[in-house]
């Protein structure tokens, strides 16, 4: 990566971090609320919508969605993390359990033959008798 990639992406990842908050918002609306009186005195509809619509909405909205999309983010990173927390948890459960599985069928394969032997013993002693 170049050094002035690592540049632009530092800088935008700066810019964004500081736009992206309540602050600048507030910030925003104070700047579109100064020329709000020009607008309103003008008396046009068209002026005075144009002033909502791109001079306060889009200023201050910009940094309201940022705010709102990094707290919904937050959530999801937060609920990611839990998934992915709990996933470990069963599967470590699901390894105990296949472990105690794998000995108990150990056990039963020593049972059966067991059994097996002495089914043997038995139908050889019948046989005999």
């Amino acid at each position: 990566m170049s050094a002035i990639t690592r540049f632009n992406k530092f800088l935008a990842m700066r810019i964004t971090s500081m736009v992206s908050t309540m602050w600048c918002a507030y910030i925003f609306a104070a700047i579109a609320l100064i020329s709000l009186p020009v607008a309103i005195k003008s008396g046009d509809v068209i002026v005075i919508v144009s002033w909502v619509a791109q001079t306060f909405l889009q200023l201050v909205l910009l940094s309201i969605i940022m705010v709102g999309q990094n707290a919904q983010s937050q959530s999801v990173d937060q609920k990611i993390t839990e998934t992915h927390t709990a996933s470990l948890g069963e599967f470590e459960l699901a390894k105990e359990a296949r472990s105690i599985a794998n000995l108990e069928l150990k056990e039963l394969k020593v049972i059966s033959a067991e059994v097996h032997q002495l089914l043997r013993d038995l139908e050889s002693k019948i046989q005999k008798s």
